[in-house]
């Protein structure tokens, strides 16, 4: 976002010099201007900006080819459920290791209460106890690989879901949504031309509210503070004139050498100051246009 000084043309200003005028300062007035640009690459489908058309905020103004956005899209939704497919269930797929596990615990309280009672040796226990433990082994090396093939699937499928969101997050910009309220100023691109990131397609600036850029003198810095309230005064032709109640919004407290085209009511000073005065437009104030200031 840009504010862009207009300076009215030297001519016009030429016209007031010398002529003992009663206003303490000039400049020209202005309106902070935004150029929006195009967030997408791809041909320009729909453009429904007009130059001189005012628009609101957030109103659609047209979109971006997004075909092969959403070819990729749907591929990377195939991919996660190939990936999801791929994913073990480990409750199936341990569930016959666990019943054998069962079955061996089972076996073993059956023979130690047969050695309790004599009718079995103690071979036959050990025995027992030795396919329990080894299947309990077998049971946690296959929990083990299952739990890592099951979290490098969770991580494959969290990654196609940032890609996913990243493309509907490009699908989302290539609506060409206008973001602020304003007058269209300039138009650079049309539909059916092939537009870029970055590449600007139209500028726009709320003129509803402009500044009067001016510029005043150190002597005359003791006359004003921030939050006051001036009189803009702005020629239309030779006989007539409007008034404006302005308020000051804005002193720079850096001094800077006269620009070219600039009066000032002291015209020896070279060093002076820019202000700005908010003027509320009525319709009839125009981005550049000469204005003058009475204190």
């Amino acid at each position: 976002m840009k504010t862009y000084i207009l300076l009215p043309a030297l001519a016009l200003l030429a016209s007031c010099s010398g002529t003992g005028a009663t206003f303490d300062a000039t400049g020209a007035f202005e309106a902070t201007e935004v150029v929006v640009s195009s967030e997408a690459s791809g041909r320009i489908m729909e453009f429904n900006i007009r130059e001189g058309e005012y628009v609101e905020a957030g109103t659609y103004a047209g979109y971006i080819d997004t075909t092969q956005l959403y070819l990729r899209k749907m591929q990377i939704a195939a991919g996660l459920k190939a990936v999801d497919l791929r994913r073990p269930d480990i409750r199936k797929q341990i569930a016959a290791l666990e019943q054998q596990i069962a079955t061996a615990n089972v076996e073993r309280q059956r023979i130690e209460n047969l050695v309790r009672a004599g009718a079995a040796n103690a071979k036959q226990l050990d025995d027992i106890v030795n396919a329990a433990a080894l299947l309990h082994k077998q049971l946690d090396a296959q929990r083990s690989a299952l739990d890592k093939t099951s979290d490098s699937a969770g991580a494959e499928l969290e990654s196609l879901l940032y890609q996913i969101m990243q493309l509907d997050d490009m699908l989302l910009k290539s609506r060409i949504m206008n973001p602020v309220t304003g007058l269209v100023l300039a138009k650079y691109a049309e539909a059916g031309e092939v537009t870029a990131p970055g590449k600007p397609l139209y500028r726009i600036a709320d003129t509803r509210l402009l500044h009067l850029r001016a510029y005043i003198t150190a002597a005359q810095l003791s006359q004003l503070k921030e939050g006051q309230t001036v009189s803009v005064f702005a020629d239309y032709g030779p006989n007539e004139r409007r008034a404006y109640s302005g308020l000051l919004t804005w002193v720079s407290a850096k001094a800077e050498f006269t620009p070219k085209g600039i009066h000032t009511k002291d015209e020896r000073s070279n060093l002076v100051y820019a202000i700005k005065i908010a003027v509320q437009n009525d319709g009839f104030l125009k981005i550049g246009q000469y204005g003058e200031l009475k204190f």
